[in-house]
């Protein structure tokens, strides 16, 4: 693509994200705050990195603010491609691995990633226990899992928005506590933490 062009896209797209950012902020959802606040729960962040459902990239570019490289991936390129533009526009592109994958069957080996992220994805998934299984499958043993999701204020605002955009948003078949509780069964040990909008938990193998 020529380089002239391949900026305009970039500053095309920048602009839509800044204007994204001014609507949430609007209506009281602080997104690169809240992406942070999930990052700083993480901490440390150790070994390879993976960050499970692209979406437009807020979670993927707070991620590269902390200088760590790392691997991202969506089912949907057109989302992804949204991300992409945004991150080499801050200058991350080069810290940032890019795969289109099937959260419920991905390429990746066993034990892949000491670190992988799931945020804001489980409301939209249809096969969520199925997509919990394949994260741990890819999690290393001494790994940790961050499932974030919205809490009831973060949903009725994200509605808000999507009722302003003419659409609705996307539910699936599995809130975060149920992930949980089937996390527990498969003996997992979870921590949470919440801030307004964002519901954590950080999953481990029970004897760690």
């Amino acid at each position: 693509m020529n380089t002239d062009i391949l900026e305009k896209e970039i500053l095309e797209n920048h602009e839509k994200y800044l204007k994204r950012i001014a609507l949430f902020k609007s209506y009281g959802y602080d997104v690169e705050k809240e992406r942070k606040f999930i990052v700083e729960q993480a901490k440390p962040l150790n070994g390879k990195i993976l960050d499970a459902g692209t979406g437009k990239g807020y979670f993927a570019l707070a991620l590269a603010k902390e200088g760590h490289p790392f691997v991202t991936f969506d089912i949907s390129a057109d989302q992804q491609q949204f991300a992409k533009l945004n991150l080499a526009y801050f200058g991350f592109a080069n810290l940032v691995d890019f795969r289109i994958e099937n959260a419920e069957c991905s390429s990746f080996p066993d034990e892949s990633f000491d670190i992988i992220f799931s945020v804001n994805l489980v409301h939209h998934l249809q096969n969520p226990y199925q997509v919990a299984e394949e994260l741990s499958r890819i999690l290393s043993p001494n790994g940790k899992l961050i499932i974030a999701d919205f809490t009831e204020t973060g949903f009725r605002i994200i509605d808000k928005i999507q009722a302003l955009e003419g659409k609705t948003h996307e539910t699936g078949k599995a809130t975060l506590s149920d992930i949980e509780s089937y996390m527990k069964t498969k003996g997992f040990y979870i921590t949470k933490m919440k801030s307004n909008i964002q519901k954590i938990l950080i999953v481990k193998k029970a004897f760690h």
